[in-house]
């Protein structure tokens, strides 16, 4: 008797368990082990209300990097911190570019060239891309005009960076090393009047 009211226990515990694990309607079910399915840990880049943590400053589950820090291979952003503004744009004439004139940042321009800037400006620079072929914008100053050849470099970062009339800004897609990479092969599309990009060495 003891071991049939046993059984009838296990069997009615066993069907009551399987009854509150089926999901169906609002009703989501019994979750096995949830510590599977749901993450317990912190998660990295935020800052959570509910569980803030107690050994980093703010309760932020990274630190921020120290003042200053500059990724490796990376140019300090905050000297090309200029306002977007008309202002902005005549003070980066000072900028001139960091990078050698090498081979691998000659050829990494034209990669990063070929990629953004053709479509407008076309393969060699002459203001011949496919949307401007195509008539759906108007053609952009060509690299071997008067205009181009005497604008800084600096202002040609600023535009590159920002934006400048009907060309979008490309700041938030290349790097201000990137951007200067470009910049290093447009001088190349230039022509005669341009300064020419020097090939300084094979190294970055």
């Amino acid at each position: 008797m003891k071991m049939k009211f046993i059984y009838n226990v296990l069997v009615i515990s066993s069907m009551a368990l399987i009854t509150s694990c089926s999901a169906g309607g609002d009703n989501p079910g019994s979750e096995y082990a949830p510590n599977m399915y749901h993450s317990f840990a912190y998660e990295p880049m935020t800052q959570e209300a509910e569980k803030p943590n107690t050994i980093n400053p703010n309760g932020m589950n990274m630190r921020e990097p120290v003042k200053g820090t500059i990724a490796r291979g990376q140019l300090d952003y905050s000297k090309y911190a200029l306002p977007n503004t008309i202002e902005g744009y005549e003070a980066s004439a000072v900028f001139t570019n960091p990078l050698p004139a090498s081979t691998y940042n000659i050829a990494e321009g034209k990669r990063l060239y070929n990629i953004n800037c053709t479509p407008c400006h076309g393969t060699e620079g002459k203001a011949d891309g496919t949307i401007v072929v195509d008539g759906k914008y108007p053609p952009p100053p060509s690299y071997d005009s008067d205009r181009i050849r005497t604008t800084p470099e600096g202002k040609m970062f600023f535009s590159v960076r920002y934006g400048k009339n009907l060309m979008g800004a490309y700041g938030t897609v290349l790097s201000p090393n990137q951007i200067w990479q470009v910049l290093h092969y447009v001088n190349t599309l230039k022509g005669s009047a341009a300064p020419v990009a020097t090939v300084v060495s094979t190294a970055k």
